[in-house]
């Protein structure tokens, strides 16, 4: 059986005709998965009542609010490691909450309302979604500049944009798939 050599495709980095073994690039590649990720993501909080979006259904797990605010912040750090601060998003609340290592906590009016951290989750990673196909593959080869074991499991630029567009999002949203299921809202899918 033959395999084709080419073909015109649509994609989301726009329509081109290419041989099949040609790279679309790999920010393109990455923003496939982020789009993926704020879709399903999306579908995963749209059901949860805003007034549940801080509740701790059972001890040790972490509440939508606290999920959707930790994963907001790192958008703008991936459009620093990207080179483009000029397109960093205008965030609504700092990351004291949110960081990695602070508690989650029941809501105690630290944390903003679902719509606005649903919002700038989604707003944020969109402005990343948007600029990765436009990332040429020098930057994303570039070493990673963070230390210790995120350089060591991640030492390019592009391996740990990847990381943080892809599984760190999906590892959080799925700690939001677990609530649901802990809160009795079953699956949203």
């Amino acid at each position: 059986m033959s395999t084709p050599t080419s073909a015109t495709t649509s994609t989301s980095c726009g329509s081109s005709t290419h041989a099949f073994h040609e790279s679309r690039g790999l920010g393109c590649i990455i923003a496939d998965t982020l789009r993926v990720t704020l879709f399903y993501g999306g579908e995963i909080v749209k059901s949860i009542p805003a007034d549940r979006f801080c509740e701790i259904p059972v001890k040790e797990i972490n509440h939508p609010a606290f999920c959707v605010g930790h994963l907001s912040i790192y958008a703008n750090f991936v459009l620093e490691l990207l080179g483009r601060t000029d397109l960093k998003f205008a965030m609504p609340y700092g990351d004291e909450h949110f960081k990695m290592g602070a508690p989650c906590v029941a809501q105690d009016g630290r944390y903003p309302s679902k719509e606005v951290l649903v919002a700038t989750w989604n707003d944020a990673w969109s402005v990343v979604a948007k600029v990765l196909p436009e990332i040429d593959e020098a930057t994303l080869a570039r070493e990673n500049p963070m230390q210790g074991r995120m350089r060591e499991r991640f030492p390019t630029v592009g391996s740990v944009v990847n990381f943080l567009c892809g599984a760190h999002n999906m590892m959080h949203i799925g700690q939001v798939s677990s609530w649901r299921r802990a809160a009795g809202l079953g699956s949203a899918l």
